[in-house]
């Protein structure tokens, strides 16, 4: 009994020794050639708890008091914050030498998307990847997603249990989760995969998507019941699309012009055809990308157009004005018609202004970082963040940024930097796109090459669901529900219910 008294003694007197020294090394002896370091009572654990639950109100609290530039602690690593427009440039804009992506993400991605893809290859191999998928995200293919799209959201409303009836009440996130997994099947994946996704299928994704959890960032291969889930699942998934691939290798199935079959032709520059494991990989990367941010984003969509009734009305009449026919009758949409509804556009770019998915972006500095304007530098070891959604959301880029307003963007464009800089990491000439406040999409050679399909994937989404339904609040709510910061995509805190209402009383 004594030695166990002891022993917890001893503990606790080593406890408070570790944090007395963690408070005075922070008081007495920091560091003047490092950024200034947020204050924390616990080493190693530092300033995850209150940067987990709201990386928002945390970020903008440390900016107040320390600037742009500042480290905080995230179990056991520096994370060093540098936010605004330098911000943004400074770490999108970072050369391949000094900071890496791969380090930081592929402990969490890999287990998820695969081998020997996005994070688990050398950065020149990625990006010639990244290359092979824009085949998919081309204009011409663009014109074919639009019809794909649009019947996808009408099937759904049609037979969905949710929408029965001229009215009722929906929990927004988990419907939409559906549509977008649809929606993002149907374009990028091809007629097997969507023909796949079943009850079994939808489930094989969720325990995929159960590996996105944070821990993972520190944990990724502990024997966790989601880990289990997710391994289980990536391996199911993977061939599933080895199947089809070997299927359509042997003339099992009809040939087509989809994203697998360009794949299974493309070859790397060292001559080497991409192997069916690394075609099956990128079909899961493809998937969870083309679905994850479009899902959240359409989610807030449709809770700011109920909050926001008038907006709806606008959006409808829009297509009134520029698509119905002299009978008032409104058209499958094409590619070409979306170009003309403005409004449309402006209720996507403000939505992701204000509910960007991923709230942090982050590299691991492998050599001595100066920061621009200042006498400090990031030493090797500490990751270097960047928060667009807090340049997004701050009054010296957007005016009253808390408001939800498209009517912002009536008279102004997605700015970026110099539109003359452009610059190709390997997989086509693009904007660097790094010096600006409103980045949805990230910057630099990590850019989003779906950014053209995900403005397009919500832009349909919402046409279809404003010509069919009119949105309004649940009795007792006043603006939109918060938000869910507990996995790696932010999203609205559930349930999210609205209320909806047919236009018409086909399909009540």
């Amino acid at each position: 009994m004594l030695s166990s008294l002891t022993l917890a003694s001893a503990f606790l007197a080593l406890c408070i020794a570790c944090v007395a020294a963690n408070i005075a090394r922070q008081l007495l002896f920091p560091n003047k050639k490092e950024p200034p370091v947020v204050f924390h009572w616990l080493p190693w654990l530092g300033s995850a708890v209150s940067y987990g639950r709201d990386p928002y109100k945390f970020l903008f609290a440390a900016r107040a008091k320390h600037g742009d530039v500042f480290t905080f602690v995230l179990l056991g690593r520096n994370v060093t914050v540098h936010l605004g427009i330098a911000g943004n440039d400074f770490v999108f804009n970072g050369k391949e030498t000094h900071v890496n992506a791969e380090e930081i993400y592929g402990p969490l991605c890999t287990p998820v998307f695969g081998e020997d893809v996005v994070y688990d290859c050398p950065n020149a191999k990625l990006m010639e990847q990244k290359k092979f998928v824009k085949f998919g995200l081309t204009t011409e293919a663009l014109k074919v997603h639009v019809r794909l799209i649009e019947h996808e959201v009408v099937d759904y409303i049609k037979v969905s249990r949710e929408f029965k009836g001229p009215s009722g009440i929906v929990n927004v996130p988990p419907v939409i989760a559906q549509i977008t997994i649809f929606t993002a099947a149907s374009a990028l994946q091809g007629p097997e995969v969507r023909s796949k996704l079943t009850n079994e299928f939808a489930s094989l994704y969720h325990d995929l998507d159960g590996g996105f959890s944070p821990i993972n960032f520190v944990l990724p291969h502990a024997p966790f019941p989601h880990n289990i889930k997710r391994d289980r699942a990536q391996l199911t998934m993977r061939k599933i699309y080895e199947g089809i691939i070997a299927d359509r290798r042997a003339g099992k199935l009809p040939p087509t012009t989809d994203m697998i079959s360009h794949l299974m032709q493309c070859s790397y520059k060292d001559g080497r055809p991409v192997p069916d494991k690394e075609i099956s990989n990128m079909m899961i990367t493809i998937l969870m990308a083309g679905q994850h941010n479009s899902s959240n984003v359409a989610s807030w969509i449709m809770l700011h157009l109920a909050n926001e009734p008038r907006i709806c009305e606008e959006l409808y009449q829009e297509q009134l004005d520029q698509l119905a026919d002299e009978n008032g009758n409104l058209p499958e949409l094409e590619l070409r018609d979306m170009e003309k509804l403005q409004l449309h556009s402006s209720v996507v770019k403000e939505t992701l202004r204000m509910h960007n998915a991923i709230h942090s972006i982050m590299r691991l500095v492998k050599r001595p970082l100066p920061v621009p304007g200042t006498p400090w530098t990031v030493p090797p070891g500490h990751a270097v963040l960047a928060s667009p959604g807090i340049s997004a959301n701050s009054e010296e880029y957007f005016p009253n940024p808390t408001k939800w307003d498209p009517h912002r963007w009536d008279n102004r464009g997605i700015e970026e930097d110099d539109e003359s800089e452009m610059v190709d990491y390997g997989y086509g000439r693009m904007s660097r796109g790094t010096k600006s406040a409103y980045l949805p999409f990230g910057g630099g050679r990590h850019r989003c090459i779906g950014e053209k399909f995900a403005y397009l994937n919500l832009e349909v989404i919402t046409a279809v669901m404003v010509r069919n339904f009119r949105f309004k609040n649940i009795d007792g709510r006043e603006g939109v529900p918060g938000t869910d910061y507990s996995t790696m995509f932010s999203r609205p805190l559930e349930p999210a219910e609205i209320c909806w209402e047919r236009r018409s009383a086909e399909g009540a």
